[in-house]
């Protein structure tokens, strides 16, 4: 009867694997990133990859629609939408049509460029939506309806 094989440490199998245990591989190195002299992970704007605030970026000066100064800022939900209407059948450099377009910006502005914003002006920017949705000739509120 054959012996069983015996078990091999984490050590013996990564060096059989060519490299010691105790060397990271780069692409583990990579995907951490830096690290703060604590050992703690550093957040972006310590590591220099970039604008920390990169969503702000993308509502300043997106590729695809050039917004009106300060159009999430408005009172009324019916200028907002008649804004990003304007802005998306504008545009030249959008992929898709100028609904997807408007609502995208909007949501997209909602859900992360927004998370700051006081609890009257995302209501007012949540009516915005049913707006363009009438003024592109859309049923409001269908998508929650769905849900």
């Amino acid at each position: 009867m054959a012996t069983p094989a015996k078990k091999r440490s984490a050590r013996e199998r990564a060096t059989a694997r060519g490299r010691a245990k105790d060397k990271p591989r780069a692409a583990s190195r990579a995907r951490r990133g830096a690290q703060r002299a604590s050992g703690r992970a550093a957040t972006t704007a310590e590591r220099g990859n970039g604008p920390r605030r990169w969503s702000a970026g993308v509502t300043r000066s997106s590729n695809a629609l050039d917004l009106e100064p300060g159009v999430f800022k408005l009172r009324d939900p019916k200028a907002v939408a008649r804004s990003l209407e304007r802005s998306a059948r504008r545009s030249t450099r959008r992929k898709s049509d100028p609904y997807r377009s408007a609502m995208s910006m909007l949501t997209f502005y909602l859900n992360r460029a927004g998370r700051n914003v006081e609890a009257r002006q995302r209501r007012v920017l949540e009516r915005a939506k049913d707006e363009l949705r009438r003024l592109f000739g859309r049923e409001p509120g269908a998508a929650r309806r769905r849900a």
